[in-house]
C-alpha cells in the first residue's frame, strides 16, 4: 500500500532498458514521462526510427534522445535509442530488462542473456512464457535475479486475486479472464480481425495496431495462452481439452465457475478458464468481464456461507461460491507496478511456479505438407490449453515454437500438432530450452 511513496523516496531512479517498441511498450512510455523514479537508460527495436516515432507520438521531446551510447544517457538521464539488443542486456548500468517484443522464441534468448548478465527481467512476451515459463524461472533463480510477468496484463492480475483469495484463507475453486468469444473466432484470420474485434480499419491505423497480434486475442490462441501462464504461476489445473469459454455477466461468474457436479462448468475444482461477454447467437451481455480478470473462491464452512449472505454479496444459488474481479486491464499504463516491486521490493509481479499447463497448436484449417507455420493469430495454427502431462505424452507441438517451421505430413483442420509433423530447427535456443524443461518433467 506505500509502493508510491517508496518510489519517489528512492535517491536515484530505477534503471531499465526495454526490447521492442510495439504497443506495449508505447503505453508505458506515456506513463514513464510521469514517473521521475524510473528512468529508461535504453530502447531497442529492429527499427529504431519507429520505436522514436512512437515515443514522440506519446510526448517524448526528441532531445530525450540525443545522447550517443548507453553511457552517455545513464549519466545525462537521457534515453539511447538502438538495434542493439545485446549491448543493453550486458550495459553494467540497467537492472531491469524488459521484453516486450511479442516474438517468443527471440524472447527466449533475450531473457537468458539477460539472466547471464545479472539483470532481472520482466518478461511481457506471455508467448514465450506459456511454453518455457517454469523453464525461465529456474533460470533466474539460479542466476540470482528476479523474472517476473507484467503487471498490467491479465495473468498477473488474475495471480494477484488468487494470491489475495488464499492469503485470505479461501480455497480457490477457479480463475481465470474475460474475452470477446464465438466459436467461429478460432478461424479469424489478420484479414478479419478488425470486424469481429469491433473497430474499423481506420481506428487500428491510427493506434498502430498489430493485426496479427489482436487475432490472437481473438482466435483464443492469447486467452489459452495466458491461462497457461495462470496456471502455471498460480499453481491451478489446466481443462482437459481446452478453455470452455462459458458466457456470462459479471455476476454469473460464481455460477459458472463451479464443479459440473454442482451445476456449473468445471470438471473439478482448481482450474482456470475464460468468461465470454457474449452469447452463443452473439448478443453483447450487460456487466460483462471482457477486459477484466476474476477468481473464485468457497465457502467451505457453515459460517463462511453465513458470512456471505450477512455482508449480502453475490454468489452461486447455493450461497456457496463467491467470486472477486477486476473489471478492466491497462496493460502497458500498468508496467511501472512490476518495475517498483522488483525495484524496491524485490519481489516479482508473478512468475511460474510448476508446470501445470501448456499451450499446444492446432490447425486452423486443412494443411499441406510443406507449408510454413506462422505462429499464434496468423493464419495455419491456433492455441489451446492442456494439461502438461497430456501434452508432454501425445508430444504436442507447443505454439510458442509453431513459428517459421515447415509441416512434413498433411494435417486436418482443428487437429493438434505434434513435433513429428514438423521440421523444427533444434539449434534454436528457444527449442534446446523446450526441450530441457520437457526432459526434466518426465523424469
Amino acid at each position: 500500500m506505500n509502493l508510491f511513496s517508496l518510489l519517489n523516496s528512492r535517491s536515484k531512479p530505477i534503471t531499465i532498458g526495454i526490447i521492442g517498441a510495439g504497443k506495449f511498450a508505447t503505453m508505458f512510455f506515456s506513463q514513464a514521462l510521469k514517473i521521475p523514479s524510473i528512468h529508461i537508460v535504453g530502447v531497442v527495436d529492429i527499427h529504431p526510427e519507429n520505436a522514436k516515432s512512437n515515443m514522440q507520438m506519446v510526448g517524448w521531446d526528441p532531445s530525450a534522445f540525443e545522447t550517443s551510447n548507453l553511457s552517455d544517457a545513464f549519466s545525462c538521464g537521457k534515453t539511447f535509442i538502438s538495434d542493439n539488443w545485446e549491448a543493453l542486456v550486458s550495459h553494467e548500468s540497467i537492472e531491469i530488462i524488459v521484453e516486450c517484443t511479442g516474438n517468443p522464441i527471440a524472447a527466449i534468448e533475450h531473457c537468458l542473456s539477460a539472466f547471464k548478465n545479472k539483470k532481472n527481467v520482466i518478461n511481457v512476451t506471455v508467448e514465450a512464457d506459456a511454453f518455457c515459463g517454469f523453464a525461465l524461472s529456474q533460470k533466474a533463480n539460479d542466476a540470482g535475479v528476479i523474472y517476473s510477468m507484467a503487471y498490467g496484463d491479465q495473468p498477473a492480475l488474475t495471480c494477484e486475486l488468487v494470491d489475495w483469495a488464499r492469503t485470505c484463507g479461501f480455497n480457490v475453486v477457479a480463475a481465470g479472464r474475460g474475452h470477446k468469444w464465438l466459436k467461429h473466432y478460432q478461424k479469424s484470420t489478420p484479414d478479419t480481425v478488425w470486424d469481429h474485434w469491433g473497430l474499423t480499419k481506420e481506428q487500428a491505423e491510427r493506434g498502430r495496431l498489430n493485426p496479427k497480434m489482436f487475432n490472437a486475442f481473438l482466435d483464443g490462441s492469447k486467452p489459452s495462452i495466458e491461462s497457461v501462464a495462470i496456471a502455471n504461476t498460480a499453481n491451478l489445473l489446466s481443462p482437459s481439452n481446452g478453455l470452455i469459454f462459458p458466457a456470462g455477466g459479471i455476476d454469473d461468474i460464481p455460477t459458472l465457475m463451479r464443479p459440473m457436479s454442482e451445476g456449473g462448468i468445471l470438471e473439478k475444482k482448481g482450474i482456470v478458464d475464460v468468461v465470454s461477454c457474449l452469447t452463443p447467437d452473439g448478443k453483447q451481455i450487460p456487466y460483462d468481464i471482457r477486459k477484466g480478470v476474476w477468481v473464485v473462491f468457497e465457502a467451505d464452512t457453515e459460517y463462511l456461507k453465513n458470512c456471505f449472505e450477512e455482508y449480502k454479496v453475490v454468489t452461486d444459488p447455493s450461497g456457496k461460491y463467491m467470486s472477486l474481479y477486476k473489471r478492466w486491464h491497462l496493460i502497458g499504463l500498468e508496467l511501472a507496478i512490476s518495475i517498483a516491486s522488483i525495484g524496491i521490493r524485490k519481489e516479482a509481479t508473478g512468475a511460474s511456479t510448476c508446470f501445470n499447463a501448456d499451450c499446444v497448436a492446432i490447425a486452423k484449417r486443412n494443411l499441406k505438407a510443406g507449408e510454413i507455420l506462422d505462429g499464434e493469430g496468423g493464419y495455419t495454427v491456433s492455441g489451446g490449453i492442456r494439461p502438461a502431462l497430456k501434452s508432454i505424452k501425445n508430444n504436442y507441438l507447443p505454439l510458442g515454437l509453431a513459428h517459421n517451421i515447415s509441416l512434413q505430413k498433411p494435417i486436418n483442420d482443428g487437429q493438434v500438432l505434434t513435433w513429428d509433423d514438423v521440421k523444427a530447427d533444434t539449434n534454436l535456443i528457444a527449442h534446446k530450452l523446450r526441450k530441457e524443461m520437457e526432459s526434466n518433467f518426465s523424469e
